[in-house]
């Protein structure tokens, strides 16, 4: 028991200090758990980083969970995953209970919409940090490009996920000559047919959910497909909630939990908990649910795969696939960068002057998460006493 409260102290510290997004929470866990700690050799956390690009889900919030099942089995990388999802997730589902009482408020309006800003030049910074890394030739561009296009112009249900089983089949015949293969073979083993039941069920579980017949409550359901989707890091959960939850709770309150999950520690995941506390008549229902379905896709993935990753990634078919779905997940955030967030968020002349101020302080002069947020809440200030 001792050594899973010491576990659970260590990711909640993680979880209430760790500003920055997912590749800072990677840089934090290094100097703690293979630095100071060294519970993991360099090479060891590598690999747990490459199995976590490779699968979709939460990246950073997946190799804490590998991390927490190294020292303690599946309990171990629950405790390590509560302990650092915990704080984040108290703040979030706070903001969704406050909004529905202040929301009112002059000044509170301000600085919602100087972190809607905020959010306009964060995942602006996504979309070209992301589309340098995936779409690196003709075709990947191509994809991105189909999948912004056909977004943009289609109001039909499921039309994300249309176009990204399309860009998985795309990248299959299109990508894999190349691909090159290496001699890995997935041999069986006595936990092979345990891990190929799970993932049947999982399968199972996935499809009811996307067809909305299974006896879970919508939230759960929703936010389960969409952590099943989730390739290219946590800007990409935004689209992917917006078709659902947008609507439900209104395209304002949906960008103000996104601009605040930039400004919080933890995982952005979470800002699945605060769409899932406005959805529910009893908030912190809500928030259990949307939580539980947006993380628990992620890491029965990360169970399934861990084994096998390299093998499976090092397959010409597979890897093709997973770099056409890379490609689409570009188009999809694009598409969302300028609808809903765009057009909800830059009113005005100021407003566009801001997000060129915005990019500009983060992509020349480089400046850290913490300085945008300073510079955002500056700007709401600025607002309140003009």
């Amino acid at each position: 028991m001792k050594a899973f409260i010491t576990l659970f102290i260590q990711f909640f510290s993680l979880g209430c200090t760790s500003f920055g997004g997912p590749a800072a929470h990677l840089g934090y866990f290094r100097t703690v758990f293979v630095e100071k700690k060294k519970w993991l050799e360099e090479a060891e956390y590598a690999q747990l980083i490459a199995l976590s690009q490779f699968l979709p889900g939460p990246g950073s919030s997946q190799v804490g969970f590998a991390i927490g099942m190294k020292r303690l089995g599946i309990l171990g990388g629950v405790t390590a995953f509560v302990g650092f999802t915990l704080p984040s997730f108290i703040l979030m589902t706070a903001l969704a209970i406050g909004l529905v009482h202040i929301k009112d408020a002059s000044w509170l309006d301000a600085f919602i919409h100087s972190f809607k800003l905020l959010a306009v030049v964060v995942v602006l910074d996504a979309v070209l940090s992301m589309g340098k890394s995936f779409c690196q030739n003709k075709t990947t561009q191509a994809i991105a490009f189909l999948t912004c296009f056909i977004l943009l112009i289609s109001p039909i249900p499921f039309s994300q996920i249309i176009c990204l089983v399309l860009a998985a089949i795309a990248g299959s015949l299109l990508l894999s000559n190349n691909m090159t293969a290496n001699a890995h073979d997935i041999s069986s083993n006595t936990k092979h047919h345990k891990t190929l039941l799970l993932g049947f069920a999982f399968t199972i579980l996935f499809v009811l959910c996307l067809l909305g017949l299974t006896p879970f409550n919508s939230i759960f359901e929703e936010t389960l497909v969409a952590g099943s989707l989730v390739f290219g890091g946590g800007h990409v959960v935004l689209p992917l909630l917006n078709e659902h939850f947008s609507p439900l709770i209104g395209e304002q309150a949906f960008i103000t939990g996104y601009a605040a999950a930039q400004a919080i520690p933890g995982p952005m995941f979470t800002f699945a908990t605060y769409i899932g506390a406005l959805s529910h008549e009893q908030p912190i229902i809500g928030a259990a649910l949307a939580t539980l379905g947006i993380f628990l896709p992620g890491f029965i993935l990360l169970i399934i795969f861990q084994r096998h990753w390299q093998s499976l990634a090092d397959k010409p078919k597979v890897a093709a696939m997973i770099h056409g779905v890379n490609a689409s997940v570009v188009g999809l955030l694009a598409a969302t960068l300028y609808n809903p967030i765009f057009t909800n968020s830059v009113l005005s002349v100021i407003d566009m002057s801001a997000v060129v101020i915005g990019v500009l302080v983060l992509r020349v002069l480089k400046w850290s998460i913490f300085k945008l947020i300073a510079l955002a809440f500056g700007f709401g200030l600025l607002q309140i006493v003009i």
